[in-house]
């Protein structure tokens, strides 16, 4: 019987003929945790009674959710982990450097891996053909102490794409219209299998979109098969080397099929307080919006802030939102500067945070009032979710972003021209 991307990464690095339901324990190639995770987790792994780490080299802390430390309390964790990663070789990326799961992207996943992290948007690698999952501080601090981890294999979703996007419309747009036909819960434990004649026209940064919110629909993992996009983006950052090709067998048992016609998709939103409560932008158009955010290991990226960039292009803000943009990485926020994308957005009224997550967790740089809205393009929009229960949040494309930061109120882009920036 033929495997799922899943059953056969899990049973190569555990070394055994696995399928769903089974219980391995396989070796850990990347563990990691952040700046809010982090003090728990490496408290854990100390008073475990662990000497080393299994692999410092593949340790990673991310200071990133609080960044720059908004707070004394915050800046002591900073200080405690930068004192840890000292003392056990572990590494560290420092404030503005960018998101855990961008950076995770950029410098450490590669196909066939098993990725563990404090952080339940770990599933981003999944985008490179990596098992990449969240799990709790003790699991991690155990992995980092042994290298290794016990997974049970998960029964696989199959999420088959064809067509094409039409202008405007995008990686977002398809996976909030996905969860939106899962449910919040409706793929619990599973694997997100993206498959069919059209997966290899979604970019990396498409993938790491859809692969970010597989959580969202309560997923272990989400998964894109290990192809030319992935080599070519492998290669782009110096690890081509490490490149092998992962599919799923043709003759793959999967638990339940979800076709994905990409020329049937339009702009939607999540409306408040759940992921999945997914609506056409068409029918939420004219919602007052108090504030947009686009950035966050969703839509942080380059392209999103391009996109943005073209949206908004001799025009401003509308007078009533406050309009904030936060680049997923030192390196995006560079490649955005270098190629006039920035100043095109600051030059529209856009505030432009540092590297790191910023507003989406409700910890700085973008705090909601009591009774405000935000259209935001981060990965939840949990009440509460950006530091204020009595607050509102919608989640959308950078697209549908940019085009309501001009309005003050939720309208579909296909309604703005994007213009050439640059």
């Amino acid at each position: 019987m033929g495997k799922t991307l899943a059953e056969k990464i899990l049973s190569q690095r555990a070394g055994v003929d696995a399928g769903a339901g089974d219980i391995v324990i396989c070796g850990v190639d990347l563990a990691f945790v952040q700046d809010t995770t982090g003090p728990l987790t490496l408290r854990t792994f100390i008073e475990g009674g662990f000497k080393k780490l299994a692999n410092p080299a593949r340790t990673v802390i991310f200071l990133d959710h609080a960044a720059p430390s908004p707070s004394a309390p915050l800046a002591n964790d900073h200080m405690f982990l930068r004192q840890f990663a000292r003392s056990y070789g572990a590494n560290v990326t420092e404030v503005g450097d960018g998101i855990c799961h961008q950076l995770v992207a950029e410098r450490f996943a590669n196909p066939g891996e098993v990725i563990v992290g404090a952080d339940s948007h770990t599933v981003t690698a999944g985008a490179l053909g990596a098992f990449a999952t969240g799990m709790g501080s003790s699991d991690i601090a155990v992995a980092m102490g042994l290298g290794k981890t016990w997974l049970r294999v998960p029964e696989s979703f199959k999420i088959e794409v064809s067509g094409s996007f039409h202008p405007m419309v995008g990686a977002k747009d398809l996976i909030l219209t996905l969860i939106g036909r899962t449910g919040a819960d409706g793929a619990t434990y599973k694997s997100l299998e993206f498959c069919g004649p059209s997966v290899g026209r979604l970019t990396m940064s498409d993938r790491l979109c859809i692969a970010s919110m597989a959580v969202e629909a309560g997923a272990k993992v989400g998964l894109f098969p290990s192809d030319g996009v992935t080599r070519t983006f492998l290669e782009s950052r110096g690890r081509g080397d490490r490149y092998r090709p992962i599919v799923a067998d043709g003759d793959a048992v999967y638990e339940r099929t979800f076709p994905v016609k990409l020329d049937e998709l339009e702009p939607v939103v999540s409306k408040p307080h759940t992921v999945d409560n997914v609506a056409r932008v068409r029918d939420v158009r004219g919602t007052k919006i108090d504030q947009v955010f686009i950035g966050t290991c969703t839509n942080g990226r380059l392209e999103d802030i391009a996109l943005a960039a073209r949206i908004v292009k001799g025009r401003q803000r509308h007078p009533a939102i406050r309009f904030i943009v936060g680049p997923a990485s030192r390196e995006t926020y560079l490649a955005a500067m270098k190629d006039g994308h920035l100043r095109t957005l600051v030059e529209a009224g856009a505030t432009v945070t540092p590297p790191g997550c910023a507003a989406c967790l409700g910890l700085h740089q973008g705090v909601l009032g009591d009774g405000e809205v935000c259209l935001s393009t981060a990965n939840r929009n949990f009440q509460g979710r950006m530091g204020n229960p009595n607050a509102f949040i919608y989640l959308a494309s950078a697209a549908t972003a940019a085009a309501s930061a001009l309005a003050g109120e939720i309208v579909d882009p296909r309604e703005f021209q994007a213009t050439q920036v640059g």
